[in-house]
């Protein structure tokens, strides 16, 4: 526990600086470093159940994928100056999420026939892979695209970040003290009910203080905050049967305290969509 609080203690402040003063281009690559660091984590997941991931393809497209969701989240010459333009104009139609998932499909089927191996080890690898690149970067790639919402994308980041934060923390303890009915037994043995009710619990008192802190009605942004962290805890059972599945406690060993990159993000790779999701059609303008 201490290890986690002294991590926590750490990261947190240096997360909160980086969205909120670093240039927009500092936080597409310390997301983009992230995302590879969990999907290197993800791939040995996948190996330990024999499904031997094309490692090297998927980690080039992630980042090509995070460069694009950057490109997408300029939406106003905040950076870049006059070159804005420049760029959009030369990166055009090409500028999509959906031009990274072609090119992933195309090298993918290139790299299975020049490998000369036989289908059946062709196919888990291309299965490995594509897991890695759709169930972990892209859904996470959203936080940049959301990073880039005018002068609100940090302000959004933030709270995106807060209601995952707030509600582990909560979770943790109303789990702890309070927990007795177990939620998924045969993915993660420790998670209840009542934990659960507490992280979502914690969202929603972020989301409340997001509204009032910011002026805005608090409806609009109780109702995200309960999405986004409803999101957030499918995505972490999904991640403890990952790591059920290749007989793991932790995706790795890289944060004392809270496991590998994938045990920390695991929540918010779900969690950051809906955010983005909901500063479209649900929070913008609503005072």
């Amino acid at each position: 526990m201490l290890k986690r609080i002294v991590t926590g203690a750490i990261l947190i402040p240096i997360v909160v600086l980086v969205v909120y003063w670093a240039p927009s281009w500092v936080v597409a690559i310390v997301a983009a470093a992230v995302a590879l660091l969990a999907t290197a984590e993800f791939f040995k997941l996948t190996a330990q159940m024999g499904l031997r991931a094309f490692r090297k393809w998927t980690m080039v497209c992630i980042v090509g994928l995070f460069g694009v969701q950057w490109l997408l989240g300029i939406t106003e010459v905040r950076w870049l100056g006059p070159n804005t333009e420049m760029i959009r104009g030369l990166t055009g139609s090409y500028e999509s999420p959906e031009v990274i998932l072609l090119l992933f499909v195309l090298g993918c089927a290139c790299i299975g026939v020049m490998s000369r191996a036989a289908i059946a080890d062709v196919l888990p690898g291309i299965g490995a892979s594509s897991a890695g690149l759709i169930f972990v970067a892209l859904p996470f790639s959203y936080l940049v695209r959301l990073e880039g919402q005018e002068s609100r994308g940090p302000t959004l980041v933030l709270f995106a970040l807060a209601i995952v934060w707030a509600g582990d923390t909560l979770a943790y303890f109303v789990g702890k003290f309070l927990g007795r009915t177990k939620m998924a037994p045969a993915l993660s043995p420790k998670k209840t009910w009542e934990g659960a009710a507490g992280n979502l619990l914690g969202s929603l008192i972020v989301g409340y203080c997001f509204a009032r802190g910011l002026g805005f009605s608090p409806l609009p942004w109780l109702v995200t905050a309960a999405l986004a962290n409803v999101a957030g805890q499918v995505g972490d059972l999904v991640e403890s049967a990952y790591k059920r599945g290749a007989g793991a406690k932790d995706s790795g060993a890289l944060l004392p305290g809270h496991g590998g990159m994938l045990d920390r993000i695991d929540s918010l790779i779900l969690a950051a969509p809906v955010v983005w999701l909901a500063a479209g059609w649900l929070l913008q303008g609503r005072q």
